[in-house]
């Protein structure tokens, strides 16, 4: 499943984790992204991958 969020754009950040001897290592953190079915503003019903701050945040219709 993708990792990027079909509302918002939203996709895993990157960066990397420093140690305490300040060896640094790569690391993502992924998004919370959920498979839901949604209302389209046509009315038809899809399947799209949303993360849980535009659920939260009432941006989609469950269908």
């Amino acid at each position: 499943m993708s990792q990027k969020c079909d509302i918002c754009g939203k996709k895993p950040a990157v960066g990397r984790n420093v140690s305490h001897s300040h060896k640094k290592t790569a690391k993502t953190w992924g998004t919370n992204v959920q498979k839901i079915r949604i209302r389209t503003a046509g009315g038809s019903v899809k399947q799209a991958n949303v993360c849980t701050k535009c659920l939260k945040a009432n941006k989609v219709v469950k269908a």
